[in-house]
């Protein structure tokens, strides 16, 4: 009856077929594990470059685009995922080998290593599931596989976590990781305790130091203070709560002038940290903007 239970399990099947590529992976470790430091930086150039082979050999970013926008025009259901298909097409053909570099990365600079059941899951965030881990298990170095694959492409990572604090301590931790890797980290902030008067927008800097840091978490004194628009957004990674990235996106929707915009480059792939808080706990509390009305109500009382 386990047998047949196993058989029947759609779970089964999936976690079978992510095994595959998991052994896969760890078949290259030997191979990543003897890479010099310039050379495993280097891999991230390589996989760019096959990324926008195969978007070509699909009929180019623009052209692929402009067949979405079409299909989205036309009500073409079938159709309106062209791009979106096209991309996990290329990043499906560099998962095995990007995970490895991920992996060695982590092993390399953080003194961590995936295990099976975390490159598993990392697969699961590829696909656009939801991965489940228990405290303690990991989550925060299994979501580095794949915004790793996916900042690949070049469009912009958003990583979506409960909180200010986590925001920074997370990509503060892994950004020595992608660092390592050639990809650039954004880290947006609130105003809350945990950020000050001003709140903060920063990005991850290994060059820079903090001195306001005290000792209590060190780390934190890479984070480097800039603007919004001009940095943090155009990261190849950004970090943030659910409300900075909400308000972000209600704002640029009220803009007089698209040079105001933040999320210039749209929105292309989040990974959703603790996503039932997010999801459906933070959901209940709508996000809005408010403001002094421009006219009086006495036209109001008129009528």
């Amino acid at each position: 009856m386990n047998f047949l239970a196993k058989l029947f399990d759609n779970n089964e099947r999936d976690v079978a077929k992510y095994r595959k590529n998991a052994d896969k992976i760890t078949a290259l470790e030997a191979q990543y594990q003897a890479l010099s430091e310039e050379a495993l930086r280097a891999k991230t150039d390589e996989f760019k470059a096959r990324f926008t082979e195969s978007i070509d050999a699909q009929g180019g970013h623009e052209s692929l685009r402009q067949q979405e926008l079409d299909a989205l025009a036309s009500g073409n259901t079938a159709q309106k995922h062209v791009y979106r298909d096209a991309i996990n097409k290329a990043l499906d053909g560099l998962q095995v080998e990007a995970f490895a570099a991920c992996r060695e990365a982590a092993r390399r600079y953080l003194g961590m290593r995936h295990y099976d059941v975390q490159l598993i899951g990392g697969m699961v965030q590829h696909d656009g599931r939801i991965s489940e881990l228990r405290t303690g298990e990991g989550k925060t170095l299994m979501c580095t596989l794949s915004i790793y694959l996916n900042a690949l492409s070049g469009l912009g990572v958003h990583v979506v976590t409960a909180n200010d604090y986590l925001v920074k301590r997370d990509a503060v931790w892994m950004g020595t990781l992608y660092h390592a890797l050639g990809m650039s980290v954004g880290i947006l902030q609130g105003t809350s305790p945990e950020t000050g008067e001003g709140g903060g927008t920063f990005i991850y800097d290994p060059t820079y130091e903090d001195p306001s840091v005290d000792g209590l978490d060190a780390r934190f004194r890479y984070s480097r203070q800039t603007s919004r628009r001009a940095d943090a957004y155009e990261c190849d990674i950004t970090y943030g709560t659910s409300s900075e990235f909400g308000f972000d996106y209600l704002r640029d929707n009220m803009v007089p002038d698209p040079t105001y915009l933040t999320q210039v480059r749209g929105h292309n792939f989040a990974v959703v940290d603790e996503c039932d808080s997010n999801l459906i706990d933070e959901a209940r509390t709508p996000l809005i903007i408010s403001g002094q009305s421009d006219k009086g109500s006495d036209l109001y009382y008129s009528m």
